[in-house]
């Protein structure tokens, strides 16, 4: 299913170690679609020692010989992917593992950005963050030391993405200060323009209204120009100005077609619309609904999506290449959709599934302890009550200061205690100021002399 039409190995050796890893892989399957119970890290750790130890011996037989791309490569890909989502799943976020699934990601977005030249400094600056606390978790894993080449690989995928960063990172920089806002301002409008025009309702008079914000930049030049107070030409005024004159063009493109997708590429459409409303919905109700393996299959889809264009488009089933609008479209949904996946995978709490419901509670109960103590607090002791009893009763669950489910002790004991102790905080901190409030003036000195 995830290999595509690729050459199988040669090599007995190799072909022993794709069978056993694509036994791992349906193992792994398997355990993702299984909602009965919430995904053990003794189950993983088994399933990923095995993985080390076959890409051990893989990397024995290659050792010294030239080689080419085949079916193992591809499934060790798919394998580790997986293995990646499952410890996110088991609250082992801060282990190398977890970091190679976030490593493709930010690849593919970053691919996606520099073959587009359409990016904010936001966009940039969000993933520079994530690639300098990846590889933090990458050198301080200690899951790493008996697989040191998975360190070297995953390594290895930040630095090609820092690589791509600097390149993204230098072309902001070729922009003068004062124009930067101008050049976010357009590709804001662009990405709102796309998301109306794949919309199940497209509204005309919000292109319109974008339309007209991009004519009042426009009219913020000097013949073609965008100068300083000085009647300077800012650094990278060319470049705005050629941004600024592409995303006129796809506002007519947009008009002109009306909101009606060419059947052919329907089909393709519908999938990736599918995809990126599902993510949507996903982001919304991440907290209570999402268990990271999901992600994987979603992943696959853009991937195929995505690696089934020729020389940047798609072809129908006479060779010919989509029209611009058709590309144009069908690329945001797949952007949009990873950018999805990367919000999904950096917002992973480090805990356990099985502990996600305590820990959600958890985190209900502090905002509403912060919004409570931010609109002034409660005037009496009583109106705490309910939240003293929610707080007492997810105490109370624990065996020796852990949450137990069954026998195990599953991953993010610290995170949930640190929560459910910032809790008892909060609520003390609350009750004090309200017996303060509630305490009878003491009197003074001539009132109970006067008694």
């Amino acid at each position: 299913m995830d290999t595509p039409k690729i050459p199988g190995p040669t090599d007995a050796g190799e072909q022993q170690v794709l069978e056993k890893l694509m036994a791992i892989r349906d193992q792994l399957q398997l355990r993702k679609l299984d909602r009965t119970t919430y995904v053990r890290t003794q189950d993983v750790m088994v399933l990923y020692d095995q993985t080390i130890e076959q890409v051990r011996i893989l990397s024995e037989i290659r050792n010294g010989k030239p080689v080419e791309e085949n079916q193992v490569d591809r499934v060790v890909d798919s394998v580790f992917q997986l293995l990646s989502l499952f410890f996110m799943t088991i609250g082992r976020n801060n282990e190398a593992p977890a970091a190679y699934a976030l490593t493709s990601t930010i690849k593919r977005l970053l691919d996606h950005l520099t073959e587009s030249n359409l990016f904010s400094a936001q966009d940039l600056e969000s993933m520079s963050r994530t690639l300098v606390h990846l590889s933090e978790i990458v050198h301080n894993s200690a899951s790493t030391k008996p697989a040191p080449f998975l360190e070297a690989l995953i390594s290895q995928r930040i630095e090609r993405c820092r690589a791509s960063l600097s390149n993204l990172q230098q072309k902001i920089e070729d922009i003068a200060e004062p124009l930067r806002p101008t050049a976010e301002k357009l590709i804001s409008i662009l990405r709102q323009m796309a998301l109306i025009n794949t919309k199940s309702k497209f509204s005309p008079a919000e292109i319109h209204k974008r339309e007209s914000e991009l004519r009042e930049i426009g009219e913020k030049r000097k013949d073609g120009q965008f100068i300083d107070e000085n009647g300077n030409i800012l650094k990278g005024s060319e470049n705005i100005s050629k941004l600024l004159d592409r995303v006129l063009d796809y506002t007519k493109i947009i008009l002109e077609k009306n909101g009606q997708f060419p059947d052919k590429w329907r089909p393709i459409y519908d999938i990736l619309v599918g995809i990126r409303n599902e993510l949507d919905r996903l982001s919304l109700t991440q907290a209570w609904s999402l268990r990271e393996t999901d992600l994987y299959d979603y992943q696959r889809q853009l991937d195929r999506i995505d690696e089934s264009r020729v020389n940047g488009n798609w072809l129908d089933e006479q060779g010919r290449p989509a029209e611009l609008y058709v590309q144009r479209t069908l690329l945001y949904l797949i952007r949009r959709s990873y950018g999805y996946i990367y919000h999904l995978m950096i917002s992973s709490e480090p805990v356990s599934e099985a502990l996600l419901p305590i820990y959600n509670q958890l985190q209900t109960l502090k905002r509403c302890l912060v919004e409570v103590k931010n609109s002034g607090g409660v005037t009496s002791v009583r109106e705490l009550y309910p939240y003293s009893m929610k707080l007492h009763s997810i105490d109370n669950m624990r065996v020796d200061g852990k949450f137990m489910v069954g026998e195990d002790i599953p991953e993010g004991q610290g995170s949930v205690n640190e929560l459910l102790a910032e809790c008892f905080d909060l609520n003390y901190e609350l009750r004090v100021d309200a017996e303060a409030t509630d305490s009878p003036e003491v009197q003074t000195p001539e009132l109970q002399s006067e008694a």
